[in-house]
């Protein structure tokens, strides 16, 4: 799934990286717990989360997230925002709850595939 259709499917703003929403992402995770990020995730590209700190950032850099989407109307600060495009990952945010929009994502296609059986 591209990123510009997460965007459209959430109703989410770009907050950093709109030239790169042809990226595609093939998986999602939603997460609040970055060490279950770091413990489970593998192969995802889009972290959905409503936690808004540096540390996501670092967490989504160290496992290679391509987009993170700040969930429940969060807008991280300009520190929060500088550091992903530093580590060129876009960020959105949307007003959809993570439950909502968990469920949205997968019911047009994006699967999670964290344990890697699906």
């Amino acid at each position: 799934m591209m990123l510009s259709e997460i965007k459209e499917i959430l109703n989410a703003d770009v907050l950093w990286g709109a030239e790169h929403l042809d990226r595609e992402v093939q998986s999602a995770c939603g997460s609040d717990f970055m060490s279950d990020v770091l413990a489970f995730v593998k192969n995802q590209a889009l972290l959905l989360t409503g936690l808004v700190n540096p540390q996501v950032v670092r967490t989504a850099d160290m496992v290679e997230m391509k987009c993170i989407v700040f969930v429940r109307g969060k807008v991280p600060g300009e520190d929060i925002v500088k550091l992903a495009g530093e580590r060129d990952i876009v960020v959105m945010t949307c007003p959809k709850r993570m439950y909502e929009a968990c469920g949205l994502l997968y019911y047009h296609g994006l699967r999670g595939y964290c344990d890697g059986n699906d």
